[in-house]
Parts: structure tokens; sequence; C-alpha cells
């Protein structure tokens, strides 16, 4: 399957190369050689011609790295290849350490058949044993990546940066064509894989070091690449009084979304998930000095609900939080979830329940706020943690008040009126019960209190407590 493939853009990189970025302190099982299972024709000769195998391991500065090598029978994975992948990440759960695995690789080595085909699930499961031991690993894919290596231990790596112009697929592009006929097109390459998901970011091959290091927590990472918060073309008018005034004023032009809020909030930031939904953002961060997931939602991107991939996103997120063991931390501003046909027809029902699931399975500190509005269940599957705050001038509601004037007054138009019933200032959910504190409408405020909260966290069993107990102050009988 390697053949057809070739580098675009530059020539064999060597990233663990001695003054590479990468460099190894050691260099792992060396020594391993491939026998000739199958006793094809002319492959003892061409291993011999090589004089090296198509991945090497070792210790580097603080991790561990899986280098694949192209020029090596295109990159495929033989039997060696498995073999050191699966010692490397077992050697990685004895010291603690991260991954970091590097890839430019074909497929399974056809030269060894069916012994060459299973290590792909020795190296998933190897890679499996690692994130069980709660320890990161990062993966680096140049181009080409494709095949046996890509669809095992290279895809379960916890996040993922991929070359920026690289091939990526399961299959090459020519293997594809020639196999089915059909013609690849919006497919394989790294920036298709960004735009649904499969990579977490696509850079430069000059600028991907300092993104691993950053994920690693190593060195810092930029933070959240976000828009200002828009400037009002006008001053605010100044808002009605009660509960409709409030929810002017969260939903002001010009207000900080959750976002905007994250960018004050952490001093590092690895985007996790690439671009899947505009309205909602996760990345490893750090937050008051110490390693967090953040994640945060924007209601000036796109809609400002989001959607079923959105959510999906925040279900990684928070599953990575509770394997790494970090804490989360949750900036809400939303309208709601996007209701859509769309969103509809890609399960949008289950991926809100999935992400109350995944939060409230997280066993590690878990913190959100309400910084603007705070939108029926779709805000509140990414709310429901240990501690949930809300900002003085924030609404959090079991609807929006245009959909409560919808069902019962039948005109939307209503929703002034209708707005003080549904109790939705942050006042009203604080007295409820529903919510833990209020904080200053400043994004400072917010700042303080998410540090504070991370040096002195809840108890993780506080999330369940607290509703259980605002259910029970209301039940009569």
């Amino acid at each position: 399957m390697w053949r057809g493939l070739e580098p675009v853009g530059h020539p064999a990189l060597v990233l663990s190369d001695p003054g590479g970025p990468f460099a190894l302190r050691e260099e792992w099982d060396s020594t391993l050689r491939s026998g000739d299972p199958l006793s094809f024709p002319g492959y003892a000769a061409k291993l011999s011609a090589a004089g090296r195998e198509s991945v090497r391991t070792g210790l580097a500065d603080g991790f561990v790295v899986i280098e694949g090598d192209f020029d090596v029978l295109g990159g495929s994975m033989g039997l060696v290849h498995g073999e050191r992948v699966v010692r490397a990440f077992d050697r990685a759960v004895e010291l603690g350490l991260p991954v970091v695995a590097i890839t430019r690789s074909g497929g399974a080595r056809m030269h060894e058949g069916m012994v060459a085909l299973t290590q792909m699930a020795r190296t998933a499961a190897a890679a499996r044993r690692h994130e069980r031991a709660g320890l990161l690993s990062v993966a680096v894919h140049l181009s080409p990546t494709t095949g046996g290596v890509f669809a095992s231990y290279s895809s379960l790596c916890q996040v993922r940066v991929a070359e920026a112009g690289a091939t990526i697929g399961f299959a090459g592009p020519r293997v594809v064509e020639q196999t089915t006929g059909e013609p690849v097109d919006g497919s394989h390459t790294a920036e298709t894989a960004l735009a649904n998901g499969l990579v977490d970011a696509v850079l430069p091959v000059e600028e991907i070091p300092a993104w691993v290091r950053g994920a690693l927590g190593i060195a810092p990472a930029d933070g959240p690449s976000t828009h200002r918060p828009p400037t009002p073309v006008a001053p605010l008018a100044e808002p009605a009084e009660g509960a409709w005034g409030e929810v002017e004023r969260a939903r002001s032009f010009g207000r900080p979304s959750g976002t905007h809020v994250a960018r004050a909030l952490v001093t590092s930031w690895t985007e996790i998930g690439g671009r899947v939904d505009p309205a909602l953002r996760a990345g490893l961060a750090t937050v008051h000095g110490q390693r967090a997931v953040v994640v945060a939602t924007d209601r000036y991107a796109g809609s400002g609900r989001p959607t079923p991939a959105g959510y999906r996103l925040a279900q990684r997120a928070f599953r990575l939080a509770g394997n790494l063991g970090l804490p989360v931390v949750s900036l809400v501003d939303m309208p709601g979830a996007e209701p859509g046909s769309a969103s509809e027809n890609d399960g949008m029902a289950g991926e809100i329940a999935r992400t109350f699931a995944a939060l409230l399975e997280v066993p590690t500190p878990t913190v959100a706020v309400c910084v603007g509005e705070g939108g029926s269940g779709g805000a509140l599957a990414l709310a429901a943690a240990d501690v949930l705050l809300i900002q003085e001038h924030a609404i959090f509601s079991v609807i929006a008040p245009e959909g409560a004037a919808a069902i019962l007054e039948h005109d939307a138009g209503k929703a002034s009126e209708v707005a003080p019933s549904l109790r939705l200032t942050s006042a009203d959910v604080v007295e409820l019960g529903v919510v833990d504190e209020v904080v200053p409408d400043t994004v400072d405020a917010v700042v303080d209190a998410v540090a504070r909260l991370l040096v002195d966290p809840a108890p993780t069993t506080r999330r369940l407590s607290r509703l259980d107990a605002a259910t029970e102050r209301w039940l009569l009988g």
C-alpha cells in the first residue's frame, strides 16, 4: 500500500537526530531484526540494503519518542516496527512518561503478510495501556501518514498535529483510485482532517516542535486564537427593569463570551479538535500555574449554538481530563444547542445526553461558569460541574423566553412578559439551589474565582449532591 506515496514539501525529516527538536538521549531496541516469515522474493535483500528499520524509538528529554521512517520500505509496519512501538509504549508506562509518535508511513508490510498485519492490534493495545496509565500521547503526522500505522497506534494518541499539506488517510489516494475506480475528492489531506476533527492542528513542519512542547506542558503554547469581543456600534440602550432587563444584559452585543474569558484565564493553550464547531472550543491549557482542560463556547461564532460535533468535542475533552487527572474549567455562554434539521439528524439529543454523562463521570475537580446566557439543556450539559458559578448579569433558563412565550402564549413577541416567571436571573438560580455562587460581572472576577477554586477545589461528589439537594428542597409529600 505504500507504493506511489511520496513526501510533500520536504526531504526525509529525522526529528530525533542529534540536534533535532526531539533528540534521543538513548535509543531502544536497535538490535531487533526481522525474519522473513513469507520467504518473500527479494525481501531480505531490501532489508539489508536499507540497513535499518522503518521506526526507531528511545528516550528524549522528558518523553519517549517513536519516529517512523518512510525511506525504509515506505515506512510500512512489519513485526520489528510493531515490537519496537509496543515496547516503547510499555517502557513509557514504567517510566511514567508521555509519548510523542512521529509518523511517516504506509500500510502494514506486505512482505510479512499477516504477521505484519497483527502489529496493528498489538500497537493499538499498547497505546491504550499507556492511556489507562494516565499518560499523554501526542501524534505528529508528517507526510505521508497512511495505512496500518494511521489505523492503529497513531490515531489512538490523545492529541494530534499534522504537517500542512500532508497526505493523510487510511488508504493512499492512488490505492483508493485504482482499487475503487473513483477519484479522491475532499479527503486525504491534513486540512480536510482538521476540518473533520481528525487532527487538532495543522502547522508548517518547522512550527510543530513548539506545538508539541506546549501540548506536553514543557513550554508555553499560544493562547486560544479568538477574536476580540465585538465593540458595540452604539451604546447599549438602558436595559429594562427586572428579569427582561437581565436577559438584555446577558445578550448585550460586546459582552465577553466564553472564549474571550478563556483568553484571559489561560497562560497556555493547545487546541483540541480543530475547528469542528466554531461555537465551541476546547484546549489543554495552563490555568493559575496548573494544567487543566478548558471548554468554552462563543456566542459570536457561527450561530453561537453548539452542534452535535461540538458536543462530541466536549465529551472528548472531558475524557481527556479524566485520563490525565486534570481539572476541567467550562465557560458557558450560548442561547441553546443548534436545533435545525441537520443537527437533529446527527443525533443532537443523544450527544447532549452523552455530554452530561461525560462531565459527570470526570473523576477530577470540575468548575463551570455561566458568563452570559445559559440556554436550556444544551448549556447545562457543559455546566453540570462540581461548582457552578454565574456572573451577576448572566442568566440561566430552562428555555429561552421567546420559546416559552411561543409555547405558553402562542406569541414569541411576549417574551418580556414571560421572562419573570422563568426565574432565570443570577439571584433566582442561586436561590433555587441549582447554582452555587454569583460572581461580579467582569472577566477579572471570573479569573479570580476559577483560580481560587482550582487551588481549593470542591469534592468531586458535590456536582450531584447539589442537584439532588435542589430537587429534594422542592419536593412535596
